[in-house]
Protein backbone atom coordinates (compact mmCIF):
# COMPACT_ATOMS: atom_id res chain seq x y z
CA UNK A 1 0.00 0.00 0.00
CA UNK A 2 0.94 3.42 -1.04
CA UNK A 3 2.32 5.49 2.25
CA UNK A 4 -0.12 8.33 1.72
CA UNK A 5 -2.87 5.84 1.35
CA UNK A 6 -1.99 3.82 4.56
CA UNK A 7 -1.94 7.12 6.56
CA UNK A 8 -5.52 8.25 4.95
CA UNK A 9 -6.54 4.57 6.75
CA UNK A 10 -4.18 5.17 9.66
CA UNK A 11 -6.67 8.72 10.72
CA UNK A 12 -9.53 7.62 9.18
CA UNK A 13 -9.53 4.81 11.75
CA UNK A 14 -9.39 6.78 14.87
CA UNK A 15 -11.88 8.94 16.74
CA UNK A 16 -14.12 11.91 15.54
CA UNK A 17 -11.58 14.69 17.88
CA UNK A 18 -8.35 12.74 16.81
CA UNK A 19 -9.19 12.63 13.00
CA UNK A 20 -9.55 16.33 13.27
CA UNK A 21 -6.41 16.79 14.76
CA UNK A 22 -4.40 14.45 12.82
CA UNK A 23 -5.98 15.77 9.43
CA UNK A 24 -5.22 19.42 10.05
CA UNK A 25 -1.50 19.04 11.53
CA UNK A 26 -1.31 17.41 8.16
CA UNK A 27 -2.34 20.17 6.46
CA UNK A 28 -0.33 22.55 8.71
CA UNK A 29 2.81 20.61 7.53
CA UNK A 30 2.01 20.65 3.50
CA UNK A 31 0.94 24.31 3.99
CA UNK A 32 5.00 25.17 5.58
CA UNK A 33 6.51 22.84 3.27
CA UNK A 34 5.77 21.88 -0.53
CA UNK A 35 8.34 19.40 -0.67
CA UNK A 36 7.40 17.27 2.28
CA UNK A 37 7.48 13.35 1.34
CA UNK A 38 5.06 11.66 3.26
CA UNK A 39 6.22 7.97 4.41
CA UNK A 40 4.92 5.34 7.01
CA UNK A 41 7.29 4.04 9.82
CA UNK A 42 6.85 2.45 13.25
CA UNK A 43 3.26 1.89 12.83
CA UNK A 44 2.60 5.55 11.76
CA UNK A 45 2.72 9.05 9.35
CA UNK A 46 6.14 10.22 9.23
CA UNK A 47 7.04 13.38 7.44
CA UNK A 48 10.46 13.83 5.82
CA UNK A 49 12.58 16.74 3.95
CA UNK A 50 16.16 15.63 3.13
CA UNK A 51 15.51 13.08 5.77
CA UNK A 52 13.15 12.40 9.10
CA UNK A 53 11.42 15.51 10.64
CA UNK A 54 8.05 14.90 11.76
CA UNK A 55 6.30 11.95 13.50
CA UNK A 56 2.41 11.85 14.45
CA UNK A 57 0.64 8.89 16.31
CA UNK A 58 -2.97 8.65 17.98
CA UNK A 59 -2.96 7.47 21.50
CA UNK A 60 -5.73 6.65 23.75
CA UNK A 61 -5.63 10.13 25.00
CA UNK A 62 -4.11 12.41 23.04
CA UNK A 63 -2.70 12.92 19.58
CA UNK A 64 1.27 13.03 19.54
CA UNK A 65 3.17 14.68 17.06
CA UNK A 66 7.40 14.48 17.64
CA UNK A 67 10.13 16.60 16.16
CA UNK A 68 13.15 14.77 15.30
CA UNK A 69 14.86 17.23 16.08
CA UNK A 70 13.30 19.35 18.69
CA UNK A 71 15.80 19.74 21.30
CA UNK A 72 17.06 22.62 18.89
CA UNK A 73 13.75 24.28 18.16
CA UNK A 74 13.19 27.73 19.28
CA UNK A 75 9.68 26.94 21.42
CA UNK A 76 8.76 30.07 21.67
CA UNK A 77 5.36 29.48 22.73
CA UNK A 78 5.87 26.60 24.87
CA UNK A 79 3.90 23.83 22.68
CA UNK A 80 6.47 20.92 23.82
CA UNK A 81 6.23 20.07 27.34
CA UNK A 82 9.40 17.53 28.12
CA UNK A 83 9.53 15.47 30.95
CA UNK A 84 12.57 14.29 32.78
CA UNK A 85 13.47 11.34 30.27
CA UNK A 86 13.51 13.61 27.80
CA UNK A 87 16.01 15.94 28.86
CA UNK A 88 18.86 13.72 27.40
CA UNK A 89 16.77 12.95 24.04
CA UNK A 90 16.73 15.32 20.63
CA UNK A 91 12.70 14.54 20.15
CA UNK A 92 10.48 16.79 21.54
CA UNK A 93 6.55 16.29 21.35
CA UNK A 94 3.44 18.00 21.03
CA UNK A 95 0.19 16.67 22.45
CA UNK A 96 -3.01 17.10 21.93
CA UNK A 97 -5.57 16.07 24.10
CA UNK A 98 -9.59 16.12 23.30
CA UNK A 99 -10.77 19.17 23.56
CA UNK A 100 -7.77 21.16 22.85
CA UNK A 101 -7.16 23.44 20.05
CA UNK A 102 -4.04 23.72 17.77
CA UNK A 103 -1.95 26.55 18.03
CA UNK A 104 -1.66 26.93 14.33
CA UNK A 105 0.81 29.88 14.05
CA UNK A 106 3.24 28.17 16.62
CA UNK A 107 2.77 24.97 15.24
CA UNK A 108 3.60 26.26 11.95
CA UNK A 109 6.50 27.75 13.16
CA UNK A 110 8.25 24.75 14.50
CA UNK A 111 7.56 22.66 11.37
CA UNK A 112 9.32 26.20 9.32
CA UNK A 113 12.40 25.74 11.94
CA UNK A 114 12.56 21.86 11.69
CA UNK A 115 12.50 22.07 7.70
CA UNK A 116 15.31 24.85 8.10
CA UNK A 117 17.54 22.35 10.30
CA UNK A 118 17.29 19.45 7.84
CA UNK A 119 17.65 21.35 4.94
CA UNK A 120 21.44 23.02 6.63
CA UNK A 121 22.25 19.16 7.14
CA UNK A 122 22.33 19.16 10.64
CA UNK A 123 22.86 15.47 12.00
CA UNK A 124 21.02 14.00 14.90
CA UNK A 125 24.27 13.28 16.75
CA UNK A 126 24.69 16.72 16.18
CA UNK A 127 21.57 17.91 18.08
CA UNK A 128 22.11 16.53 21.30
CA UNK A 129 21.64 18.82 23.79
CA UNK A 130 24.22 19.90 26.38
CA UNK A 131 23.31 17.64 29.61
CA UNK A 132 21.99 19.53 32.71
CA UNK A 133 25.32 19.67 35.54
CA UNK A 134 24.47 17.17 37.82
CA UNK A 135 24.69 19.13 41.58
CA UNK A 136 26.37 16.77 43.99
CA UNK A 137 25.46 17.30 47.22
CA UNK A 138 27.86 19.08 49.36
CA UNK A 139 27.67 16.26 52.67
CA UNK A 140 27.70 13.02 49.45
CA UNK A 141 30.69 14.99 47.86
CA UNK A 142 32.55 15.60 50.88
CA UNK A 143 32.46 12.14 51.86
CA UNK A 144 32.71 10.50 48.36
CA UNK A 145 36.21 12.90 48.70
CA UNK A 146 37.67 11.17 52.05
CA UNK A 147 38.19 7.71 49.82
CA UNK A 148 41.04 8.16 47.16
CA UNK A 149 38.99 5.03 45.65
CA UNK A 150 35.56 6.13 46.32
CA UNK A 151 36.25 9.42 44.67
CA UNK A 152 37.96 7.11 41.77
CA UNK A 153 35.38 5.32 41.27
CA UNK A 154 32.69 8.03 41.22
CA UNK A 155 34.39 10.48 38.83
CA UNK A 156 34.61 7.07 36.40
CA UNK A 157 30.75 6.78 36.70
CA UNK A 158 28.70 7.56 33.77
CA UNK A 159 26.02 10.53 34.51
CA UNK A 160 23.34 8.19 34.75
CA UNK A 161 25.71 6.15 37.27
CA UNK A 162 25.86 9.30 39.09
CA UNK A 163 22.37 10.57 38.89
CA UNK A 164 20.72 7.01 40.50
CA UNK A 165 22.72 7.97 43.27
CA UNK A 166 22.39 11.72 43.70
CA UNK A 167 18.21 11.14 43.43
CA UNK A 168 18.13 8.48 46.24
CA UNK A 169 19.91 10.65 48.62
CA UNK A 170 18.26 13.34 48.25
CA UNK A 171 14.95 11.53 47.87
CA UNK A 172 14.92 10.68 51.43
CA UNK A 173 12.17 12.33 53.72
CA UNK A 174 14.51 12.56 57.11
CA UNK A 175 17.88 13.75 58.11
CA UNK A 176 18.55 10.17 59.78
CA UNK A 177 17.17 8.19 56.43
CA UNK A 178 19.60 10.34 54.32
CA UNK A 179 22.84 9.59 56.66
CA UNK A 180 22.02 6.10 56.10
CA UNK A 181 22.02 6.25 52.13
CA UNK A 182 25.10 8.38 52.31
CA UNK A 183 26.76 5.01 54.41
CA UNK A 184 25.28 2.49 52.12
CA UNK A 185 25.94 4.46 48.81
CA UNK A 186 29.81 5.15 50.48
CA UNK A 187 30.19 1.41 50.26
CA UNK A 188 28.78 0.50 46.85
CA UNK A 189 30.75 3.54 45.15
CA UNK A 190 33.78 1.93 46.88
CA UNK A 191 32.83 -1.39 45.42
CA UNK A 192 32.46 0.14 42.12
CA UNK A 193 29.31 -0.67 41.59
CA UNK A 194 26.24 1.53 40.23
CA UNK A 195 23.26 2.25 42.24
CA UNK A 196 20.36 -0.46 40.34
CA UNK A 197 23.32 -2.95 40.17
CA UNK A 198 21.99 -4.15 43.78
CA UNK A 199 19.14 -4.59 45.54
CA UNK A 200 17.67 -1.11 46.19
CA UNK A 201 17.70 -0.80 49.88
CA UNK A 202 15.81 1.57 52.15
Amino acid sequence: MHPQEQINTYIAEQPEWQRRHMVRLRQLIHAVDGDVQETWRSNGPQFEHDGTMIGMHAFKTCVSVWFHKGALLKDVHGLFKPSEKDEDRVIRKYKLEEGGTINEKAFSDLVKQAVKLNETGVKLGDAKPARKTLEVPTDLEGCLKKDETTWSHWENFSYSHKKEYVEWITDAKKDETRKRRIAQALEMIREGVGKEEKHRVS
